[in-house]
């Protein structure tokens, strides 16, 4: 009995300590893999990305941690065409999202907004339309977001001036309207961060001019 006792304690120990399980695994090479579906890739910069393995760790270009979960997935300058997917948001430790100059289509998925520990999100020089996501706000600990040289449309949301440690925003390039917001985090932003947006007024003056001084800004 007693050595049946140590079995189950060293059996359930193993258990707890092994860093990922195939579930978690596949959850996260199932939501890289649906951006797979969703791009042509002419270079074939995803062809190591094999759904028929556990983990993805060992596909090109995916970065993970020691316990095996994803955190970094740098697809910069790699040529793809299609869009973004939800199933992005999945990818819980995901600290660096590096998609920029790409040909990119679509509106920029609300589900980042889940990636907390996201550190930067770089999505510029690409053909997003839409607007941005007011739940990028939800992204404590952000430092870069640079969503330049896009098709963006509508007003930057005031939400993303609690970001408190934001150190580099660009908007610029883009179709914005309204005013952009100058409190909180964007007080140390300059005009460059917005420059080169058509419909866009200015600076908000706080107590003087309207957030949405159109009121009816797309």
């Amino acid at each position: 009995m007693a050595m049946w006792a140590l079995l189950h304690l060293l059996t359930t120990a193993f258990v707890f300590s092994w860093p990922l399980t195939p579930a978690t695994a596949n959850l996260e090479g199932d939501a890289l893999f649906a951006l797979r579906r969703a791009v042509k890739d002419p270079n074939n910069v995803l062809q190591s990305w094999d759904p028929t393995l556990v983990d993805p760790c060992t596909w090109f270009h995916v970065t993970c941690d020691g316990d095996n979960r994803v955190t970094r997935l740098d697809l910069g300058n790699a040529n793809l065409v299609g869009s973004l997917v939800p199933e992005l948001g999945k990818l819980e430790r995901l600290q660096y999202l590096e998609l920029y100059m790409n040909n990119l289509t679509g509106s920029i998925p609300k589900e980042l907004g889940g990636l907390k520990s996201l550190v930067s999100l770089d999505l510029y020089h690409n053909n997003f339309t839409g607007s941005i996501p007011s739940s990028l706000s939800n992204l404590s600990n952000l430092n870069f977001l640079r969503l330049n040289g896009n098709r963006l449309t509508g007003t930057i949301p005031r939400k993303l001036t609690k970001l408190g440690s934001l150190k580099i925003f660009n908007v610029s390039n883009n179709d914005l309207c309204g005013t952009f917001p100058t409190s909180g985090s964007f007080s140390k932003f300059s005009e460059e961060s917005f420059k080169n947006n058509p419909r866009l007024e200015g600076p908000e003056l706080m107590g003087f001019v309207r957030y949405d001084i159109t009121g009816n800004c797309k």
